[in-house]
């Protein structure tokens, strides 16, 4: 499946709506990113935030919209396994790492191979993937922690980790989910660092609550309340908005 991004837009969606018992958690949402974009999605509990991403991953199903990656591609009629294959990528806010195994292991397990599971263990990796694992430990800060087990690592480093076994499958676009949740004052400047690398590399999209980190690599921000975009721009303009400040900033 072959992303078409000629006009530039890379993931489209257009009047969104998902109901849940009643509750309207998107309500005709509408959103536009442009490839290799960086965009930062705040906005208060409730607001639709996360099941955006379940949307754009497969995860949930809309009542009803649209939604495209590239111009030809209708996510809400592929899988979830599809839409990973396409080249969606999502990291969840609580790192999955298998714990048990070496941080060089988990990246080998989840490199991009034609074996599934733990045959690509067995597989003798060339040189290629090896030095695609190595650069990609070098951006996640964690080339030196390459034979450590997981398990051992510090929680923002799991948070890396996870972020390079989801980059080892070179996805399109990423997803990243309160990246930078439980991590310590360094771990978040680190990680703002490493998704500004990652930006022009591939479209990032960042779901997150820390204002702090959010201003630290916003390019532009959409701002989500009760399920539909209440505002979106520059990290200045969103943070001086009146209506953003009365319903997420002042609180």
């Amino acid at each position: 499946m072959k992303v078409d991004v000629s006009h530039r837009v890379i993931l489209y969606l257009e009047g969104v709506s998902v109901s849940f018992d009643g509750f309207r958690a998107l309500n005709d949402l509408s959103l536009s990113l442009d490839d290799g974009e960086l965009r930062c999605i705040i906005g208060p509990n409730g607001a639709g935030k996360t099941t955006m991403m379940d949307v754009i991953t497969g995860k949930t199903r809309p009542d009803a919209g649209r939604v495209f990656f590239g111009q030809t591609l209708d996510l809400t009629a592929m899988s979830e396994s599809q839409i990973v294959q396409a080249g969606i990528g999502r990291k969840f806010q609580r790192p999955t790492v298998f714990e048990t195994m070496s941080v060089f292991e988990n990246m080998e397990l989840a490199l991009k191979t034609d074996k599934g599971g733990l045959a690509s263990l067995r597989a003798r990796l060339d040189s290629e993937q090896l030095g695609r694992i190595e650069s990609i430990l070098q951006l996640t800060n964690l080339r030196d922690e390459v034979d450590r087990l997981a398990g051992t690592l510090s929680h923002g480093q799991k948070q890396w980790l996870e972020i390079g076994m989801l980059l080892s499958q070179d996805p399109r676009v990423v997803l990243l989910d309160e990246p930078v949740a439980g991590m310590t004052d360094a771990e978040t400047d680190k990680t703002a660092e490493l998704c500004l690398q990652l930006e022009k590399k591939h479209t990032v999209v960042v779901v997150e609550h820390d204002m702090d980190f959010v201003s630290k690599i916003a390019r532009k921000v959409t701002v989500l309340s009760e399920g539909s975009v209440l505002a979106e721009g520059p990290m200045d303009a969103v943070r001086n908005d009146q209506r953003v400040i009365e319903v997420y900033l002042g609180r």
